[in-house]
């Protein structure tokens, strides 16, 4: 079994719609010496990858909500940030065209239903092996006014600058400002990283 630097073990998203299969998934891996969470589609599974990084996410294809593809293309779309986390679809047996996609996205391996866990451990283990999780690059002791928060908390949900202004009294100017500075205090790029940053240090729910 692959252990983290401090021997504890390696930390594995299921996301799988199926209660039945993902309660399976988890008993089984969690037998085999990991620890894993386990959500139920793909909005719930990228939610979770947000706040806490896994060492590696196991996802279902063809689930309500958000597909399997999208949750794989939108932690793409977040790279370097994401980049180290392997990502191992779960598909039925003769999903040829789905296997293609999932590997044009960027899909680290493929898992046939049912699953062979013999196969899914080795899987795992040789993944994590080469994987490199992606390190907090936050800058410490950072702080983010009511109005920043707030500001990112509607550009989660999807909301534009115009949007955001109308709903918090402001211009858009003022609600650009406030992204800006809160972008600038967690050491990103851009309005999506800042975010994604936000999400994961814990300053707003995803």
């Amino acid at each position: 079994m692959v252990t983290s630097a401090d021997n504890t073990p390696r930390q594995i998203l299921c996301i799988e719609d199926d209660a039945e299969t993902a309660t399976l998934i988890a008993e089984e891996l969690t037998e085999r010496g990991f620890a894993v969470t386990v959500a139920h589609d793909g909005q719930e599974g990228f939610a979770a990858i947000l706040r806490m990084p896994p060492d590696l996410v196991v996802c279902d294809v063809g689930m309500p909500v958000m597909d399997g593809f999208e949750v794989l293309a939108k932690l793409r779309a977040l790279a370097p940030r994401f980049a180290g986390v392997p990502f191992v679809f779960l598909t039925a047996l003769a999903q040829r065209d789905a296997e293609l996609k999932g590997r044009r996205l960027g899909a680290d391996d493929y898992v046939t239903k049912p699953v062979d866990f013999d196969i899914l451990e080795s899987i795992i283990e040789a993944r994590l092996s080469r994987a490199v999780k992606p390190q907090q690059r936050t800058p410490q002791n950072v702080t983010l006014s009511e109005r920043e928060i707030e500001a990112l908390s509607w550009s989660a949900r999807g909301k534009t600058s115009g949007e955001i202004a109308t709903i918090l009294g402001l211009s858009k100017r003022t609600v650009d400002f406030h992204i800006d500075r809160a972008r600038e205090k967690l050491g990103v790029a851009t309005r999506v990283e800042a975010v994604v940053r936000a999400a994961t240090e814990g300053f707003i729910k995803p």
